[in-house]
């Protein structure tokens, strides 16, 4: 496709110099002299043949190529699996397992309270790296921050919802990648956290302890998740290259399992970044619902994008989906 791009008429830029043709030398069994010959008496023609040629090949790559990046790669020991919410869950009770004593070792305690949060709070809430990396905070008694400012920041924040009882995350359309798809319908998007499995515990530890423990002397930047703040650090905020490599860095050391140390949650686990999260919740989903709607949901999405890049994960799934609900005629029976 480059090659025909060179070789368009009027537009292609080896079209456009003919004086190319001056340092063209034979070499023997790739380019005879009587090609160079034809070329020098014909330039444009000799890229029309050569236009052609390279049309042709393309057809001819189009029917056998086949797509080597698979992004699910990484996951596909989890993607496979009935439940691959449960599974991808095996990886925060491994943290919480092997969480360092928050006294003895202050700094490396908080980091794994991060690292638990950071894939807690992305399996609850589906979101891009972007708006989970920017996520601000609001600790508990303090005002939160308005939607029409967070609208203007285009980012999203943590609050206590006195009314609720409970963390809430709220984050205005415009925050998102997609903000004028028919999920949002220019509402913002907004989530009461549930408090299972000592979530809140260990948000309400990280906001009050931990997140100053990592900050140190830095300013803050308001956003939930901060860096550990080094004598070489300069923010302590994420830019998205050093989220990803913070969420792979907690990947390889609890997620991916290590035969030798017998540490770490799943057998066959790559390393991966953040995005990775919302493949999960919508396979999870589709395999336990066969809905690409309720999928959708999970991932503030619509219908046809979750069909269009899970549908691979459903066609095995289906034929079981509709058995079960058949099946429970004769159960009754």
């Amino acid at each position: 496709m480059v090659a025909q791009a060179l070789t368009r008429s009027e537009v292609g830029w080896i079209r456009q110099h003919p004086e190319l043709l001056n340092t063209v030398r034979p070499i023997e069994g790739l380019v005879a002299p009587e090609e160079i010959e034809f070329a020098a008496r014909d330039w444009h023609g000799a890229c029309d043949a050569f236009h052609r040629h390279a049309a042709n090949r393309s057809k001819e790559v189009q029917r056998v190529m086949r797509v080597h990046r698979d992004p699910f790669e990484p996951i596909m020991c989890i993607l496979e699996a009935d439940s691959p919410l449960a599974e991808y869950r095996k990886i925060t009770d491994e943290i919480l397992k092997r969480m360092p004593d928050e006294d003895r070792y202050p700094r490396p305690a908080a980091e794994a309270v991060r690292s638990f949060l950071m894939l807690r709070l992305g399996l609850h809430l589906g979101l891009r790296q972007r708006n989970l990396r920017q996520l601000r905070v609001c600790p508990r008694g303090h005002f939160p921050t308005s939607e029409r400012r967070l609208e203007d920041m285009k980012c999203g924040e943590l609050r206590w919802s006195e009314r609720e009882r409970g963390w809430e995350v709220l984050i205005p359309s415009a925050a998102f990648k997609n903000s004028g798809s028919s999920f949002f319908g220019q509402k913002p998007f907004r989530l009461i956290l549930p408090d299972l499995l000592d979530l809140y515990k260990y948000l309400e530890a990280y906001i009050d302890r931990h997140r100053e423990v990592l900050l140190g002397p830095a300013k803050d930047p308001g956003t939930l998740f901060v860096k550990t703040v080094k004598t070489t650090s300069l923010d302590a905020a994420y830019d998205s290259t050093k989220f990803y490599e913070a969420w792979r860095t907690v990947i390889q050391r609890y997620g991916i399992y290590n035969p030798y140390t017998g540490r770490g949650a799943i057998k066959g686990l790559l390393p991966h970044g953040p995005h990775n999260v919302r493949d999960i919740l919508a396979t999870h989903i589709l395999k336990q619902t066969g809905s690409y709607e309720q999928a959708s949901y999970a991932i503030q999405d619509t219908p046809d994008v979750v069909q269009q890049h899970y549908g691979r994960f459903l066609p095995q799934d289906k034929a079981a989906l509709a058995a079960k609900i058949l099946n429970q005629v004769w159960e009754a029976a």
